[in-house]
């Protein structure tokens, strides 16, 4: 049901997208974890500095402890919150939201209907596109990722720790790939969504960052796609989570259906 000539044309359309995204993302992860070597040659400083830091600000920024600083899981982990997880949410959002808008408000509708193909096929080719340029975006972002930490180690390196973030941040953007899909078949006026589903982004984000905060009841944190991500790489108990990789496959797959549902038979602007 995926149309190989419409796969090949979104594709081409969003390649110099994905390349800036991925030459960004994976500038920004290997230039700040090369600043770990500079952490540890100051550790004792910057020791003294965190005593100083409320620890609810610490674990807003993404760490369990004053300590989490001087790992380079920890330190990596507290970075690809902000790299990964928040820009390539953005990023899935953006890019699904606009996928199938994008030929109502840029007027191509009534040409890519007149041709042999159904909207079904358009549909999932389309979000197919989406999702592929969310994996390769996460995979070259993990790629980059191994390296700098190779790199920049201090020590032994545990791989599985950081598998199972990569997995967790992929399906976080695969989410949120998902719900900007589901954004623009439920918008009534065709125009680029990419404002708001930025904006909705930052919201959840916001959220989750709440949550953590002392003396505020955090479950509601769990509203929040990012607060089922499991951060806690340096606990011994880390490791995949079926009920949570679950949760977000559920999720996502049932954005996709009812996406697919609306889109079928949404009044098309052409």
């Amino acid at each position: 049901m995926i149309n190989r000539d419409l796969f090949v044309l979104e594709m081409r359309r969003n390649l110099k997208s994905l390349v800036l995204w991925s030459v960004v993302i994976g500038a920004l992860i290997f230039f700040t974890m090369s600043f770990f070597r500079t952490v540890l040659g100051y550790q004792q400083q910057i020791s003294g500095i965190f005593q100083m830091v409320p620890i609810m600000v610490m674990k807003m920024r993404g760490f369990s402890n004053f300590n989490d600083i001087f790992s380079v899981m920890g330190f990596y982990t507290a970075n690809n919150i902000i790299y990964m997880m928040l820009i390539g949410s953005i990023f899935g959002t953006v890019l699904s939201g606009n996928i199938l808008l994008k030929e109502e408000y840029g007027k191509t509708a009534e040409y890519l209907m007149s041709r042999p193909i159904m909207r079904t096929e358009i549909f999932l080719t389309k979000i197919t596109v989406a999702f592929v340029n969310i994996f390769i975006l996460n995979m070259l972002a993990a790629v980059i990722s191994y390296i700098a930490i190779q790199v920049y180690k201090n020590g032994p390196f545990n791989v599985e720790p950081f598998l199972v973030l990569t997995l967790y941040t992929f399906l976080l953007n695969l989410l949120f790939g998902a719900i900007g899909l589901f954004i623009s078949v439920i918008i009534k006026r065709a125009r680029p969504v990419t404002s708001f589903c930025v904006g909705l982004v930052l919201v959840f984000y916001f959220i989750n960052t709440i949550s953590k905060m002392s003396g505020v009841e955090g479950s509601f944190g769990y509203l929040s796609p990012f607060k089922w991500v499991d951060v806690d790489v340096l606990s011994p108990a880390y490791g995949f989570d079926l009920p949570r990789t679950a949760t977000f496959i559920l999720v996502t797959a049932l954005f996709v259906v009812i996406s697919g549902f609306i889109y079928r038979r949404k009044d098309i602007l052409i």
